[in-house]
C-alpha cells in the first residue's frame, strides 16, 4: 500500500531518529530553527496588526506584538510563481525565466516562461540542508508541476528532506474538497493534479491549512527528537481563491468569504505558534518569518477602503508590498520586541542571505545573491539603508488587471522614490512614498532629472537580466549561480 502524505511524515520520524547530525554538535547547537510562513494573496493591510478592522487575526497579531512588524517589505514580483522563486533563491526570478504564474506548458511557452525552476538554482533549503538542517516544505509550491507539466523535478531536488504540497507541485499532496451551503456532499477541484505524483489525500479546503500545519508539527517534533535544527516552509494557499470557509462561518459575497477564510487560517496557524511559544527550547531557539507572496485579489476588497493603490499582478504598492512579521524571543533585541520598523526597506530575496547568516553560514560562499543581508534590521539591532534599489517587472500577461488599465511594465524603488514606466521608458510615473504611499500624485514633471536617472537604472536592470533565447520547454540555467 502506498503511504499517505501523513504516513510519509510518520516514516520520516523513524528515519530521523536513527540519523546522526550532518554537522557535529559541540555543546549547545548554535544553529537556530527557522520557519517561513508564506501566505498566498494576503494583502498588506489585511491583518489586524496592519489595520484591518473587518477581520480578527489574533494569532498573527500576537506574533507582531512579540516581534517586529516591517511596514516597508516588498516581494519581488506581484504574482505567485516568481515571488516564490525570489524567496527561495535569493535572486531575481527573471534570472530563471519565471516572470508570471506557471501554467500549462503551451501557455508558458507563449509567455516565454520556463516550466519549472531549474534545480540548479541556489536555494536556502539546500544551503541549510548541507549544514545539518532537517528541511521540510508544507503547502503551495508552484515552481514546477502544474496543469499538464508532470515532468518537473521533485521538490526534494531543491534541498528538502520531505515535502507535502497542493495541486501545484510534484509529489505527496493534499488536494482540496469544497463544500458550500445547499450542496449534498463535498466536491473535488483540481482533480487532474493526481497526475503530478503522489501519494495524495483529499481534504476539506476549509481545513487544509491544519493538514499542512499538522504535518509540519510532526516534522518539527521528529527533527528535535533526532537532534537536528529544522527549516520549515509553511505556505498555506486557502486565502487564494476560490474561497471556501466552513459552513459555520459562511458569508455571502467574495469579500465576506475572504474575511472568513482569513480568520479561519489564523485560528489554524495558532496551534503551531502556541507549540513554539510554550516549549522553552523551541521558544528560545526558533525564528519565525511571516509574509505574503503578493498583493490581494481585487475581488476581495473595495479599492476605496485600502491605503495603498493596486492589487496583485500590478506594480503599484498594493501589488508588491507585503506585511512582514518576524518573531524570535531568543534572537530579536528585547527592546525592539513589539515594535514596528517603518524605515527599513526589505525585500523577500533579502531573507535568503539574512537567514543564512542567522544560521552561521557565509552567504558569499553559496551564490551571488541579488538580495542583501538585512539581518541586523530583522533582529532589531539597527535600521539599514539598502545598497541597491529594488526593481520589478510586470507579469507579461497582465497589462490590464482589476481597476487598473494599461499598466506600467517596470518599477524601481530607490530611497523614498518609486518610479514606474513602460519597457521603453515611456509614460513615467514618479511618487514620493514617504509623503504619498498611496501613489496618488505623480511628480515626474517636478523631478525630471531624477526621473531620467531612475528610468535609466530600471532599463539597465531589465537589460542585464534579459534571459537567453531558448528553443525548447526546459529551463535555461543562469550564469548567476555557482552550483
Amino acid at each position: 500500500m502506498p503511504l499517505s502524505p501523513m504516513g510519509i511524515i510518520i516514516t520520516l520520524i523513524v528515519v530521523l531518529s536513527t540519523m546522526v547530525s550532518r554537522v557535529p554538535l559541540h555543546g549547545d547547537d548554535p544553529r537556530p530553527n527557522i520557519i517561513v510562513v508564506f501566505i498566498d494573496d494576503l494583502g498588506w493591510s489585511d491583518l489586524g496588526c496592519f489595520g484591518n478592522r473587518q477581520a480578527n487575526t489574533p494569532a498573527i497579531d500576537r506574533l507582531a506584538s512579540e516581534g517586529i512588524a516591517f511596514e516597508q517589505f516588498y516581494v519581488n514580483s506581484p504574482i505567485c510563481s516568481p515571488s516564490r522563486v525570489a524567496i527561495t533563491t535569493g535572486q531575481y526570478p527573471q534570472r530563471w525565466r519565471i516572470t508570471s504564474y506557471l501554467d500549462a506548458s503551451q501557455v508558458n511557452r507563449r509567455r516565454g516562461l520556463a516550466n519549472w525552476l531549474d534545480p540548479g538554482a541556489p536555494t536556502l533549503a539546500r544551503a541549510l540542508q548541507r549544514q545539518g538542517y532537517a528541511t521540510g516544505h508544507f503547502g503551495k509550491w508552484h515552481m514546477g508541476g502544474q496543469r499538464d507539466v508532470d515532468a518537473a523535478p521533485p521538490i526534494s531536488q531543491y534541498g528538502f528532506d520531505v515535502s507535502i504540497t497542493n495541486f501545484e507541485g510534484m509529489g505527496p499532496k493534499f488536494l482540496p474538497l469544497t463544500l458550500a451551503p445547499g450542496w449534498e456532499k463535498p466536491r473535488k477541484i483540481w482533480q487532474d493534479a493526481e497526475r503530478l505524483g503522489g501519494p495524495h489525500e483529499w481534504s476539506m479546503r476549509s481545513q487544509i491549512t491544519t493538514d499542512f500545519m499538522s504535518a509540519a508539527i510532526d516534522f518539527i517534533k521528529a527533527s528535535r527528537a533526532a537532534d537536528h535544527p529544522f527549516y520549515v516552509n509553511l505556505w498555506p494557499d486557502d486565502v487564494h481563491g476560490p474561497w471556501f470557509p466552513t459552513l459555520e462561518h459562511w458569508r455571502q459575497g467574495v469579500p465576506g468569504l475572504y474575511l472568513s477564510v482569513l480568520q479561519e487560517m489564523d485560528t489554524q496557524l495558532r496551534v503551531l505558534f502556541d507549540l513554539i511559544r510554550e516549549d522553552d527550547y523551541l521558544r528560545e531557539n526558533t525564528f519565525i518569518v511571516l509574509c505574503s507572496d503578493n498583493g490581494p485579489d481585487p475581488k476581495t476588497f473595495d479599492p476605496a477602503t485600502k491605503p495603498l493603490r493596486g492589487c496583485k499582478a500590478t506594480l503599484y504598492e498594493n501589488g508588491i508590498r507585503s506585511p512582514l512579521i518576524v518573531w524570535g524571543p531568543g534572537f530579536v533585541s528585547p527592546e525592539k520586541q513589539g515594535t514596528r520598523d517603518a524605515k527599513t526597506v526589505v525585500a523577500a530575496f533579502d531573507l535568503v542571505p539574512s537567514l543564512l547568516r542567522l544560521a552561521g553560514i557565509d552567504a558569499s560562499t553559496e551564490a551571488p545573491f541579488d538580495g542583501e543581508d538585512m539581518l541586523d534590521a530583522l533582529l532589531g539591532h539597527r535600521s539599514i539603508k539598502r545598497s541597491d534599489p529594488l526593481c520589478f517587472s510586470r507579469p507579461p500577461d497582465f497589462k490590464n488587471f482589476g481597476n487598473e488599465k494599461n499598466l506600467p511594465d517596470l518599477a524601481i524603488r530607490k530611497d523614498k522614490w518609486k518610479l514606474l514606466c513602460d519597457d521603453n521608458g515611456g509614460r513615467p510615473q514618479l511618487y514620493d512614498l514617504h509623503a504619498d504611499p498611496g501613489e496618488t500624485r505623480n511628480v515626474v514633471d517636478q523631478n525630471t532629472e531624477l526621473s531620467r536617472v531612475l528610468i535609466d537604472e530600471v532599463l539597465h536592470w531589465k537589460a542585464s537580466l534579459q534571459p537567453p533565447v531558448v528553443t525548447n520547454d526546459q529551463p535555461t540555467r543562469s550564469s548567476a549561480t555557482n552550483e
